[in-house]
């Protein structure tokens, strides 16, 4: 069965700076969607003759403002752009735009002649840029004036149950002639799992321009075929993914799809996107998945949505790997043997006995590490910013704790000078933070290093986060959370699919 096509949706202000990007990315995508309406008013007039520059089949789109688009002058003046843009039609068909998007309210006869007489097909299109669409089966239907155009349905989703209805409602259709796209970032795996939805095509834009239409929700087709390897994902493929919120940034999509591809096994790992973690597990049963990992703020919450917990699970208290077992779900947790594994690398002991250690934060990840540290046999202080949290980590395992103050507390600041010989930072705070250190994204930026700390900052992304790069230059050995991620994630993917990494 055919896949979707890969369309790249091209935002920019020339036709010029359209075809640049459509050559960096040709290799990567099928077809290109000319955004009119993103174009300078003197470059409009010019837009027939893109489909002859381009060289690839192009869907021709002037979106208004209340569907999303840029374009606000009338409609009189946008059904000329429209004649003009598709008038001269070539002998040489891919010479002229193969695709027009036409919005539900708007028909005007000739233009839907001339489109069928120039072999233009007709994407019938009804967008709702603030609510989910129901009915959708119905909604198809009343898009389809003529066998020849191709119904598309693009919403906003209020909740990530909004998504979980729109594969539900697809899983009923028989057709591939149609487009369903749920917008925004909770909207991300209708683009990824486009086949599951039996949808024509799916949207993806230049990572240049993902900015000026980040409402959508697209990702660039480079990640989108390199990552998520999208021309292998089919109807039978099976779905992993990886639930937090807000998810902002994560690598464990790259890392299980590597796996899965040197495996040859015939799966897909993607980003699930919401804050209430019962809806990723509504999500996950809708769809067939059968392991999903769990991060950050949801590591806790999940332990109410499962049937059984391994017995690693029931002594952290927290999970980071669910899995599918007799039909329910059971709760695992790798993160602790990760961390573990990662920080004997980076300290190069085999144990921390002796070892007086900072624990900053408290949440799930915090959970994981803290076991881990007893497990070790260090010494260690709890500190967060929600005291009864660090007093409830602490006690477990006999640490003491301290509060994580706004601002320097020579009570804080003496108590991590106590426990300096290892500070592991456990909270989110510096996920994708750029620039000089602040209270905003340096949960110390009041402590002064003395250059006798090791610092193990689980964050990731950026892989030197403000708190590490200060560390660093008053001499600290400093460690990302790359490592304890590849390592805890090797786990999961044994767990997802019964085979070693």
């Amino acid at each position: 069965m055919e896949r979707p096509k890969i369309c790249m949706t091209l935002t920019g202000s020339t036709l010029s700076e359209d075809l640049s990007l459509l050559e960096k990315y040709r290799s990567y995508i099928d077809m290109v969607e000319l955004r009119v309406d993103f174009l300078n008013v003197d470059e409009r007039l010019l837009v027939r003759r893109f489909p002859a520059l381009a060289g690839i089949p192009c869907v021709l789109t002037i979106r208004r403002a209340i569907d999303g688009g840029q374009y606000v002058e009338g409609e009189g003046a946008r059904t000329v752009m429209f004649a003009r843009s598709l008038s001269f039609a070539d002998s040489d068909t891919s010479k002229n735009f193969a695709y027009v998007d036409f919005e539900e309210d708007f028909h005007v006869p000739s233009l839907q002649d001339a489109a069928l007489a120039f072999g233009t097909r007709i994407i019938r299109s009804v967008h709702d840029m603030k609510n989910p669409i129901k009915n959708l089966s119905q909604r198809l239907d009343s898009l389809m004036t003529s066998g020849y155009e191709i119904p598309k349905i693009a919403f906003m989703p209020h909740s990530l149950a909004d998504v979980t209805d729109l594969f539900k409602e697809a899983a009923k259709l028989k057709d591939r002639q149609h487009i369903l796209i749920a917008m925004g970032q909770l909207g991300l795996p209708s683009r990824i799992l486009a086949a599951k939805l039996k949808n024509y095509l799916t949207f993806c834009s230049p990572e240049e321009k993902n900015e000026s239409i980040s409402n959508l929700g697209h990702i660039d087709p480079k990640t989108l075929n390199e990552v998520y390897n999208f021309t292998a994902v089919g109807e039978n493929t099976k779905v992993f993914g990886i639930t937090g919120w807000p998810l902002a940034a994560t690598s464990s999509p790259q890392l299980h799809n590597s796996g899965f591809q040197g495996h040859n096994i015939n799966a897909v790992y993607v980003p699930v996107r919401t804050p209430v973690v019962k809806d990723a597990v509504e999500f996950a049963d809708a769809l067939g998945m059968t392991g999903m990992s769990v991060t950050v703020c949801h590591k806790e919450n999940v332990l109410d949505c499962v049937w059984e917990q391994d017995d690693k699970v029931k002594a952290i208290g927290s999970s980071n790997t669910i899995v599918k077992v007799g039909g329910n779900w059971k709760a695992y947790n790798t993160d602790g043997t990760g961390f573990t594994r990662s920080l004997l690398n980076f300290t190069g002991t085999k144990d921390l006995h002796g070892w007086k250690v900072s624990i900053i934060g408290a949440g799930g990840a915090a959970k994981a590490i803290a076991w881990a540290v007893k497990s070790l046999r260090a010494k260690a202080c709890v500190f967060n910013r929600t005291v009864s949290k660090a007093v409830a980590l602490a006690e477990k395992y006999g640490f003491e704790y301290e509060a994580l103050p706004s601002e320097a507390s020579e009570s804080t600041v003496k108590k991590l000078r106590r426990y300096s010989d290892l500070i592991i930072q456990t909270t989110s705070v510096g996920m994708g933070a750029s620039g000089p250190s602040n209270p905003e994204n340096d949960p110390l930026f009041f402590y002064e290093f003395t250059g006798k700390e090791m610092l193990f900052d689980i964050v990731y992304v950026p892989p030197i986060t403000p708190i590490m790069h200060r560390a660093s230059e008053f001499g600290c050995k400093v460690c990302n959370g790359y490592d304890m991620l590849r390592f805890q994630g090797y786990e999961q993917f044994e767990l997802f699919t019964g085979e070693k990494y």
